[in-house]
């Protein structure tokens, strides 16, 4: 029972769950289990046969999901299809590791559909008629369509939750999925980061469904960041969330993750390593990040610094008379 115990630490949750009080003793499971009080069994809500059947069982498919956890992925190729005319685009795009790449364009321009192509893999099965590859290679159908393979996560603009839990209880749940060392430590940690992401802080206590937009957001992205096994991370208009923009793409490519983010905002697009220009349904444009632009970049986060310092006095009802003084 003790290197039962040491070497499957499912085991021991599953005696959790059913009530049965375990202790690490030096006899086999079957001896253990036929000494087991009748009581117990009957309460447990099976027989010993059950019982041991159930935990072989477990025993499989906690290491079949060991063994199949997602590889990282070095590499996301985006060939061209074809724009709302039926143009085609004539582009092959490629994002490496922890590298974020802004899709920019009007509203209505085909942003939305761009990250939706990515999400589904597309495989020349969509409207633009795009294909995408992963280091290279055509995603498998398991790769695409299996849940549990699936390599793509996605943060849309409106988050809701539909689970009555607590803050702690669902990024726990979450980290006991993942099978982390540490679940309370990590579980700690990720409430923190999403904390220090958005403006409005909030307890580990309080309800999920009581969370804010913004407070929403700042928690899953550092869900995806810190617990997901995601290695591609999709986001829709982050700006629009409350969230602070520079932390949340340094959490995010931290991870070493290949992040597409839709955006309308001059902060996140020039912190990108490529823009990807969107018009009429189709990419027109790829633009690297130049040194100029990074420099640009500096004046524009000045700007934001004394946009936001006003936000937070309209926040307080106080007046905005005074001169502004607008960074030089």
């Amino acid at each position: 029972m003790s290197a039962l115990l040491a070497k499957h630490p499912c085991v021991r949750e599953f005696f959790r769950s059913v009530g049965l009080n375990v202790s690490e003793t030096r006899r086999t499971f079957r001896v253990w289990l036929s000494q087991l009080a009748d009581e117990a069994v009957f309460d447990a809500g099976m027989d010993r046969e059950q019982i041991l059947s159930h935990i072989e069982r477990l025993i499989v498919e906690v290491a079949t999901l060991e063994s199949t956890r997602l590889s990282p992925i070095q590499r996301l190729t985006i060939r061209g299809g074809r724009d709302k005319a039926g143009h085609a685009e004539n582009v092959c795009i490629e994002a490496g590791a922890g590298q974020v790449v802004c899709i920019v364009g009007p509203t209505g321009s085909g942003k939305s559909r761009l990250l939706a192509d990515i999400e589904c893999l597309a495989q020349d099965d969509t409207p633009t008629g795009r294909t995408i590859l992963l280091d290279g290679e055509l995603p498998s159908n398991d790769t695409r369509f299996c849940l549990d393979q699936k390599p793509v996560a996605q943060l849309s603009q409106n988050m809701n939750f539909v689970v009555d839990l607590s803050v702690q209880e669902f990024i726990s749940m979450h980290a006991q999925c993942r099978m982390v060392a540490d679940v309370a430590a990590q579980t700690a940690h990720v409430i923190a980061c999403a904390n220090r992401l958005t403006g409005e802080t909030f307890s580990a206590d309080v309800s999920v469904t009581q969370l804010s937009g913004g407070q929403a957001r700042a928690l899953m992205i550092a869900d995806v960041a810190l617990l997901s096994a995601s290695p591609i991370v999709l986001i829709d208009e982050i700006e629009n969330a409350g969230v602070d923009r520079k932390q949340a793409l340094e959490l995010l490519i931290t991870g070493n993750k290949i992040v597409f983010i839709s955006t309308h905002d001059p902060l996140l697009a020039l912190r990108g390593h490529l823009r990807i220009a969107v018009r009429n349904g189709g990419i027109a444009e790829i633009l690297v990040t130049t040194d100029a632009e990074r420099k640009n970049l500096e004046a524009i986060e000045a700007i934001d610094v004394t946009l936001s310092k006003i936000r937070d006095r309209l926040r307080q009802g106080q007046r905005i008379e005074e001169p502004i003084e607008w960074p030089q």
